[in-house]
């Protein structure tokens, strides 16, 4: 695989690349949904989406996970 940008931004949030784990991260504010479940923050959301395409743009195969207290990642297949 090429070697990817070490931070990259979208959407005003950055995304640094762990390589060990082979993905993008970052972290943004903690949202709830009404059923009171953690989602990510929208314009975090966003700037995922926009990353995740510039990889698939690259003929990078990604996907979009995230976690709790407001963290995204973009997994590297």
């Amino acid at each position: 695989m090429r070697d990817l940008q070490e931070n990259i931004r979208f959407n005003g949030h950055s995304f640094e690349y762990i390589k060990e784990h082979s993905m993008y991260e970052c972290r943004g504010a903690s949202y709830y949904d009404d059923e009171h479940d953690q989602v990510p923050e929208p314009s975090l959301q966003k700037a995922a989406n926009q990353l995740l395409e510039h990889l698939e743009s690259q003929k990078i195969n990604a996907s979009i996970e995230w976690g709790e207290k407001g963290w995204i990642e973009i997994m590297i297949d």
